[in-house]
């Protein structure tokens, strides 16, 4: 069914010969881990829409809860942070805290166009949040994190083919006035504050009002001059804030409606950009460059303003549930200003012309509705059906600015796009140790794109493309129980991406990229060990991409442009582990291997400005790029925290550290020295004190203790210019509950 390497096949046996082992060791072997050590919770995902034991989810899938999520987010760090903290995902931008690009198993876009598409889609509370700058939502008051990886083409609402992000939120609760607050202030005046309150307004009627706030102070000198004599500011500070409403309301008799209104703020500095950071040659920082001063001679400045509303209703009917989710998300406002060449006519060092632009939305809408029914039949089988409707009118454009920051060009954009789905899954139980799995997804998707403003662009082609696309997607998996704690899977699964569009910019017409399909092999192992005090997982996968959409950005120009490559193949491996090796000690662990190869002898691209291509060169003098693997996708990405605690008067005392480990990456389709991003560890710790029977806690904390600092991001058709990731903060905490 699947082609795997040698090392995958070695690894998967000896992993299934181990968990088979551990599962069939008896009781008193078992126990010989730690006598005292407690018992895991049993860890609860929704990635087949259904709540399920995380073991018998025939996906590969990591759930992020609790603690774990409440530390990753206490620095005030974007969604970005969830960067290598699962195996296989990957997230990052090119524009700061708005815009986040993801990445599964390799698999993602670095289209930065302001209506690209992603194959990972981010859901949100039940609701996909398509367009990338609607994917950055701030991470407060949540339930819980799910990554979902390999194609989820039948059950979710939009554009899968890579995976699923889902967030979902604390919900209301009937009976008892509950809550948090969690405030928390770090280096550069970085400051946290949060919290959520559950109002039971009656025996029917409940309210969760949370919201966040956060603050980072500028702290980048910003000279206009190489010498750095003449100061204009500082630069690389935030403020953003986030609410959200959500109202409840369950009479009794199987009916249940939850209302969500949402909205979010943001204002601060867009991405720095460094010129010349990088080290000719090499894919270093340039020695003695001083990340805490940057020279530029334009604007720079990201405001963001997007708010949100949905409704999702329940009937339980006994022998079914339906459901219905209505959701609406809009941009109002959104502008991204910067220097692109990252410094100055003078410097520092060569930059053969300056580029100052600006990324806008200036309208977005987006309404989805959703109506799903599953059964809840006491026999072997059970199934769920519905149908899906996707609606958005996006319009946006990019500004062009000179030196005196007077804007020199404009174009201006909208895109239409209508879609619906019908899909079906079916689960039969063929015995007590057997499940089968199928599912079936029609889609219909449409586009309509055209210039609406166009000053001083030279446009060539049309100016508006139609673009439509309809495809059936399928997966069929099986799960099988070695014994009652160790289950094994096989999946196969297809997924699809519509055809997306790009603007026109700078003498590139509109491009528009053909749809895209991916077929995926995956098995896996999933299994409770040691009477339940640790879990663990793992999976190999093959998948081959036909058609996929790649972005061709920079060469010897400015660009952002469309093109589809015949083949991608994508394999790997990932490992999730967790353990309560004592009542005071828990750790977990993850770990990925995903291998990429674009396989297209047809495509080239421009070669960068200055850099050292180390791919072959056609007759053409363009840069051919079948065998290089997918920009951003690492080959290896481990993660693993660990909690130790110990009590302390009428309280705990606790450490908590985390760390994650990437690879090397590539920062686009080509391969060149410079832009090669070198691995990049990243590590938190936090000592803290939980005190009044739980209602306290006081922590101190680091974020990126060993301040590894690595250029994550480059511009390539001007000059050796980057942008690196976050510095080190240090801060303390202090939350409660009541």
């Amino acid at each position: 069914m699947m082609k795997m390497s040698k090392m995958h096949k070695r690894v998967l046996s000896a992993h299934v010969a181990t968990l088979a082992l551990a599962a069939a060791m008896p009781v008193q072997a078992q126990t010989a881990a730690s006598n005292d050590a407690p018992e895991l919770q049993t860890v609860t995902v929704t990635a087949q829409r259904r709540t399920e034991n995380i073991r018998e989810v025939p996906v590969s899938v990591t759930a992020l809860k609790g603690e774990k999520l409440d530390v990753l987010i206490s620095g005030g760090e974007d969604i970005r942070l969830l960067a290598g903290k699962v195996p296989s995902l990957n997230v990052e931008s090119s524009n700061g805290r708005t815009f986040p690009r993801f990445y599964i198993r390799g698999y993602g876009n670095t289209d930065f166009n302001t209506f690209a598409s992603q194959p990972v889609s981010l859901v949100y509370d039940d609701v996909v949040q398509e367009n990338p700058i609607l994917k950055g939502f701030p991470i407060f008051d949540l339930a819980s994190v799910e990554v979902l990886r390999g194609p989820q083409g039948t059950l979710f609402g939009r554009n899968t083919p890579a995976g699923v992000v889902k967030f979902e939120s604390e919900k209301p609760k009937l009976g008892k006035v509950e809550g948090y607050y969690n405030a928390s202030i770090a280096t550069h005046k970085t400051a946290n504050i949060e919290g959520a309150v559950n109002i039971p307004l009656s025996d029917k009627w409940a309210m969760r009002v949370s919201a966040v706030g956060q603050h980072r102070d500028d702290f980048v000198d910003n000279f206009a001059d190489v010498a750095m004599t003449q100061k204009r500011g500082e630069l690389d500070g935030y403020n953003e804030h986030a609410e959200r409403v959500q109202l409840l309301y369950s009479p009794g008799m199987g009916f249940s409606a939850l209302a969500n209104v949402h909205q979010r703020r943001t204002n601060g500095t867009a991405r720095l950009f460094r010129a010349n950071l990088i080290q000719k040659g090499t894919n270093k920082i340039v020695p003695g460059y001083d990340l805490d001063k940057i020279v530029t001679n334009a604007e720079n400045f990201q405001r963001l303003n997007t708010n949100g509303a949905s409704l999702r209703l329940t009937w339980d009917l006994g022998s079914v549930r339906f459901f219905s989710v209505t959701g609406y998300e809009h941009v109002a406002d959104y502008f991204s200003r910067g220097d692109i060449d990252g410094g100055t006519p003078a410097g520092p060092g060569l930059i053969p012309f300056q580029v100052q632009t600006g990324g806008y939305i200036t309208d977005l809408d987006q309404y989805t509705q959703e109506f799903r029914v599953e059964s809840q039949y006491t026999g072997p089988l059970n199934w769920q059906a519905g149908l899906y409707f996707f609606d958005e009118d996006a319009t946006g454009g990019s500004d062009n600015f000179n030196n005196a920051g007077a804007r020199t060009s404009r174009l201006v954009s909208n895109q239409k796009n209508e879609a619906w789905a019908a899909f079906g899954s079916v689960n039969y139980t063929i015995s007590p140790d057997l499940t089968v799995r199928g599912g079936l997804r029609y889609t219909k998707d449409e586009k309509e794109f055209r210039t609406l403003v166009n000053e001083n662009v030279t446009q060539i082609g049309p100016r508006s493309v139609e673009a439509s696309q309809d495809k059936f997607n399928w997966d069929l998996s099986a799960t099988y129980k070695l014994s009652p704690n160790v289950n094994v899977y096989g999946r196969v699964a297809t997924g699809f991406r519509a055809p997306s569009i790009a603007a026109a910019s700078a003498a590139v017409p509109i491009t528009v990229a053909d749809s895209e399909t991916i077929t995926s092999y995956e098995v896996g192992v999933k299994a409770d060990l040691f009477e339940r005090r640790a879990r663990t997982s793992f999976s190999v996968y093959d998948y081959t991409v036909k058609d996929q959409q790649l972005t061709v950005v920079g060469g010897n120009s400015n660009v952002n442009r469309l093109i589809n490559a015949d083949r991608t193949k994508g394999k790997g491996a990932e490992f999730d582990f967790e353990a309560a090796i004592s009542s005071a000690l828990r750790v977990s662990a993850g770990a990925s291997y995903n291998y990429t190869q674009i396989r297209d002898a047809s495509l080239s691209v421009n070669k960068c400005a200055q850099c050292t291509v180390t791919d072959p060169l056609n007759a053409a003098g363009r840069v051919v790029i079948n065998g290089n693997p997918l920009p951003q996708a690492p080959r290896w990405t481990v993660n693993a925290t660990a909690r130790y605690g110990v009590p302390v008067a009428d309280g705990e005392l606790y450490f908590f550290t985390d760390w994650s480990y990437r690879s090397k990456i590539n920062f686009f389709l080509y391969e060149a020295t410079e832009f090669v991003g070198a691995p990049l560890t990243e590590g938190g710790v936090r000592l803290g004190y939980i005190f009044g029977n739980g209602k306290y806690e006081v922590a101190a904390f680091g974020r990126n203790v060993l301040d590894q600092r690595r250029i994550t991001g480059a511009i390539d058709f001007n000059n050796l210019t980057g942008f690196t990731n976050e510095p080190r903060q240090w801060g303390v905490q202090f939350k409660g509950n009541f």
